[in-house]
């Protein structure tokens, strides 16, 4: 499998059906691991790749930004460089493009090569203002 620490167990077994929305907390390296520019170069070239394959798969970039300052609770180990919000259908989804063969031959590599630490959190609605959840 493509991508290392993927949950799929944990993943496939949440009660919840509905669709999720995966909050994606990035630390870049400074170089690139391939020697193609920055760390953020390398992830742009993945978010080139992967942004068409969510939305082949009904999800969407709902919002993404560079992170500023922990605002509240412990500053170590919470340095984050960009945080994006990625909509999906359903949790399928997201492992049907995390697992795929095209995701981890194109994609992954990238990802890889840009990100010295990247974390995806689950979840699901409790309320929205844009739905009225």
């Amino acid at each position: 499998m493509a991508v290392d620490l993927l949950n799929i167990e944990g993943l496939t077994e949440l009660e919840h059906q509905g669709p999720v929305v995966m909050v994606n907390l990035m630390r870049f390296r400074e170089r690139s691991l391939d020697g193609n520019g920055s760390g953020w170069d390398a992830y742009l070239r993945y978010s080139a790749l992967t942004v068409p394959m969510i939305k082949a798969r009904g999800g969407t970039l709902l919002w993404t930004g560079n992170t500023k300052a922990v605002a509240l609770g412990p500053q170590q180990a919470q340095q984050w460089d960009y945080m994006a919000l990625v909509y999906y259908p359903g949790v399928a989804a997201f492992i049907d493009m995390m697992t795929s063969a095209d995701y981890e031959s194109r994609c992954d590599p990238h990802r890889r090569n840009g990100c010295a630490e990247h974390v995806i959190i689950a979840t699901a609605e409790a309320y929205s203002k844009f739905t009225g959840g």
